[in-house]
C-alpha cells in the first residue's frame, strides 16, 4: 500500500473518503459547529453531551458556556498577567480581563479553611 492509498488530505479541496476506507470503518461521523467558528470548543460541548445522555434521553445543557466563541488563558501570578496583556497588544488581539485585575483566588464561603490532618511536629504555621 502506498502513502496516497490512505493518505487522503493530499486530494484538498475535494478530499473524500475513498470506498476503499469507507468498507473498513464503522460508525463514521464528521462535525463542525454551527457557526463554523471553533471545532476545539464543540468537541468539547460535545464529549459532555454525549456523557449526559444513554441514547434515548436528550442530554440537558447549554449549547454554550460563558466562554462560548473565545479562548480563555489563566495567568497564575501578577507578573504573567502582565506578560499577557503586553502579548495581546503586541498581536493586536481583543482580550478582557474578566476579573478585572483581581489575582486572588479565594475559598468559597461553605469551603473547608482548615485541614482535619493533624501537622506533624517541627510543621511550621
Amino acid at each position: 500500500m502506498r502513502a496516497r492509498d490512505f493518505v487522503t488530505e493530499l486530494r484538498l479541496p475535494n478530499a473524500r473518503i475513498t470506498k476503499r476506507q469507507q468498507s473498513g470503518t464503522r460508525g463514521l461521523h464528521v462535525y463542525s459547529d454551527g457557526e463554523r467558528w471553533n471545532n476545539d470548543y464543540t468537541m468539547n460541548r460535545l464529549g459532555m453531551a454525549v456523557a449526559g445522555t444513554d441514547g434515548v434521553t436528550p442530554p440537558d445543557i447549554d449549547p454554550k458556556s460563558w466562554f462560548g466563541k473565545h479562548k480563555t488563558v489563566h495567568p497564575y501570578t501578577q507578573e504573567e498577567s502582565d506578560m499577557l496583556k503586553l502579548a495581546y497588544r503586541a498581536v493586536d488581539a481583543d482580550f478582557k480581563d474578566l476579573n478585572g485585575g483581581d489575582m486572588e483566588s479565594q475559598e468559597p464561603p461553605g469551603g473547608n479553611v482548615t485541614s482535619p490532618i493533624k501537622p506533624f511536629r517541627g510543621y511550621l504555621r
